[in-house]
């Protein structure tokens, strides 16, 4: 399902989506929703979290020991840094009888399965074991269990990488020992996700690509860095999460045709590629539209999570 919208802004849109869920889960699953929901940048979601719909059912957050390690004697560690990456970890509670050294193993192969080029881990039983002691005094493996707060009973993760790869595989680690720990609660976590990057950059062509779409309205205030930082726009673009899935996305369009010029300019398209593309909607702008924005919102995956079902394919009919 689709809603487009005119002469609204972001909050307006973000509240009539609000009021159709607070409807729903009350008449279908007789539960209140507290409204507004849970707001949260694209960025916080990424360093703490790992993903841009991140489960905040359960805390275990990401947490950055970079500056603990970076001139220390483990070169894995030192090199992520030195080469513009960060090292990273999380804390399992009480999960050290759990992850014996064996279930450890299993992991590491799972997030080497995922681009990782390895785990590093801490278990402490009796006293703290780190897999990677003998290159560390203990003053700089005390540091870093006075950063991450961990006590005895607990298993420290630690991913090495380049930043992109240490988040996602921290994100995807994170909710894999939450569920075999069994500490994620039975409850409804909605959560917008906003200010999102306009643009992300691709490694293998070196081009800047649109995040979202190319008409996304970006922040008044970033349109300065069109043209000399793309990594400094932000959209105006909303995602609302829950439970760790995707519910629904959208954003605000843009109306100018000069400005949309500008984004296909920014993102390198040709006169010819933008007519053979869009020129359509570029010429309708020519003679005016409203301010509009919009969501779309997955139906299937809600009916899964209302129904508490395991797969889309359950109820997709």
């Amino acid at each position: 399902t689709d809603m487009e919208l005119s002469f609204v802004d972001m909050d307006e849109i973000m509240e009539i989506n609000e009021g159709l869920f607070k409807r729903l889960f009350k008449e279908v699953l007789g539960k209140e929703l507290v409204t507004p929901f849970e707001k949260m940048t694209y960025n916080d979601a990424m360093e703490n979290y790992g993903s841009d719909k991140p489960d905040i059912r359960f805390d275990m957050k990401i947490q950055n020991i970079s500056d603990l390690v970076k001139d220390c004697g483990f070169s894995v560690f030192t090199s992520a840094v030195e080469n513009g990456g960060s090292v990273r970890a999380i804390v399992a509670k009480n999960a050290a009888s759990v992850y014996t050294r064996k279930e450890i193993d299993k992991l590491t192969e799972y997030v080497k399965g995922i681009g990782a080029k390895g785990l590093a881990y801490v278990r402490w039983v009796d006293e703290p074991n780190a897999s990677f002691k003998k290159f560390m005094t203990e003053e700089e493996l005390s540091a870093i269990y006075e950063r991450l707060g961990a006590e005895k009973g607990d298993v420290i993760f630690i991913v090495a990488d380049k930043n992109s790869t240490v988040l996602t595989t921290l994100g995807a680690l994170r909710l894999k020992v939450a569920k075999v720990l069994d500490i994620i609660p039975d409850e409804f976590k909605f959560l917008w996700i906003v200010d999102f990057p306009f643009f992300e950059y691709d490694e293998e062509s070196g081009e800047w690509l649109a995040m979202h779409h190319p008409f996304t309205m970006p922040k008044e205030e970033c349109l300065q860095y069109l043209d000399t930082d793309p990594s400094k726009v932000i959209a105006k673009a909303y995602d609302l999460t829950l439970n760790g899935t995707e519910l629904s996305s959208g954003s605000m369009r843009i109306t100018d045709y000069e400005l949309q010029q500008r984004m296909f300019k920014a993102l390198k398209l040709t006169d010819e590629e933008i007519e053979a593309k869009f020129g359509f909607l570029v010429d309708a702008y020519r003679y005016g539209a409203p301010p509009h924005g919009g969501a779309a919102l997955g139906l299937d995956r809600l009916a899964m999570i209302m129904c508490g079902a395991d797969s889309l394919r359950d109820v997709v009919a």
